[in-house]
């Protein structure tokens, strides 16, 4: 059995179908395994979510029905048990994400591949696919030389095209398309925005983050925080919230998010605290009455119509539902993930393209998405653990 491709979905199927006896090579054009899982985890590897299931799936938008039957097989306790039965402990953290106690990811790394080596799994690494020969074997560059490995099955689990100097390049697309299968285009997710700032607010506020405000777009609204940058947004709560302004963006070449910048307080508080003002100036008195300073005053101050800073209702409208155009996509290249991807009606149950047997596809590869927060890495997780056991039970009836 091949695997191409060394992050969460391959070694997870690599595990399931090894431990089961059978042979597994995996083959990665990179030099080391784990390369994006590696630098996700710099600051924290964020494995999974503990909210319960009903507020988990939905995560997965147009995606949810899959995963449904995927998480039912391979579920965010079984995250947590996997990463135990490693020596790796987790915690749920304020948030309710998940996180490993060491907040490394290049712990579990190394603890799973011994893991894998007592199984038997071998890693071939630099060894980049080219896809088949005529006979319908796998075809390899290594070391300046082609490669040719025959296996009974084989997993593609090769990523998106976010983070391309981890592997993730997309360089899969005319391969599978060659074969006829529907590859819906990649493009960016859980990705920052441009908005044309001034360049007062870009010179004195670019790096600094915004918290605990309200975010809402197409209908959807959370609490979160996000950072200026130099050239526009990026952060958690806008990577929440990236695929319909990305979706807004492409059909009429903008979007608006609109901002809360005092979620926990009602309108009409805010236009009796706003009449009280007497004769200090609005940047003062936003700053005693109302605690509006920093990053959110200058997003006010940006974005809000001036006739409307004189008025208290006006004024308190804005503050409550401060509209922010964005203008367009930070590149693919620089986001976090990829949606898009081979249509999932081209699989079957298992996993395995109909139109070709014994050729499975998980992770990144298929057209899905979901926000950070862990149900990026558990979607991989788990469709790595489906690939497996669906590989083995395909063998297994050959």
């Amino acid at each position: 059995m091949a695997i191409v491709g060394a992050g969460p979905a391959g070694l997870m199927a690599a595990e399931i179908a090894a431990a089961t006896g059978l042979r597994v090579a995996v083959f990665d054009h990179t030099p080391t395994p784990a390369r994006k899982l590696l630098l996700a985890g710099r600051g924290g590897l964020n494995l999974t979510h503990s909210e319960p299931l009903d507020r988990f799936l939905p995560r997965y938008g147009a995606a949810e029905p899959l995963f449904r039957r995927l998480l039912a097989g391979f579920s965010p306790d079984d995250l947590r048990g996997w990463a135990a039965g490693l020596g790796i402990e987790t915690f749920v953290g304020s948030s309710g994400r998940v996180f490993p106690v060491q907040m490394k990811a290049s712990t579990l790394v190394r603890a799973w591949l011994r893991q894998l080596d007592g199984l038997g799994v071998t890693l071939h690494s630099r060894h980049r696919w080219t896809g088949w020969d005529g006979t319908g074997a796998l075809t390899f560059h290594h070391g300046g030389e082609s490669v040719t490995v025959a296996p009974r099955a084989t997993l593609l689990a090769l990523g998106g095209a976010s983070w391309p100097r981890t592997g993730s390049d997309g360089g899969w697309v005319p391969l599978l398309e060659g074969l006829g299968v529907e590859v819906a285009p990649l493009v960016p997710s859980n990705m920052g925005f441009e908005v044309p700032w001034s360049d007062h607010l870009r010179s004195r506020f670019a790096g600094q983050p915004v918290k605990s405000v309200g975010l809402s777009a197409a209908g959807r609204r959370l609490k979160g925080e996000f950072v200026i940058t130099e050239t526009g947004i990026e952060g958690g709560a806008v990577y929440a919230l990236s695929a319909p302004l990305r979706d807004a963006i492409a059909a009429e070449g903008w979007a608006t998010l609109t901002l809360d910048l005092l979620p926990d307080m009602a309108e009409a508080e805010l236009v009796k605290r706003l009449r009280r003002r007497g004769a200090e100036s609005l940047s003062t008195f936003l700053k005693k009455s109302l605690s509006l300073t920093g990053p959110r005053a200058a997003l006010l101050r940006e974005f809000a119509p001036a006739a409307d800073l004189s008025d208290p209702v006006a004024l308190a409208r804005q503050i409550k539902g401060l509209s922010v155009v964005l203008t367009g996509l930070r590149p693919i290249e620089r986001a976090i993930s990829s949606a898009g991807g081979v249509r999932l009606s081209e699989l079957d149950d298992r996993l395995m393209l109909a139109r070709r047997p014994g050729l499975f596809l998980a992770g990144e590869m298929l057209d899905w998405e979901a926000p950070t927060g862990g149900y990026l890495l558990q979607g991989c997780f788990a469709m790595g653990a489906a690939a497996g056991k669906g590989m083995v039970e395909w063998l297994g009836q050959q």
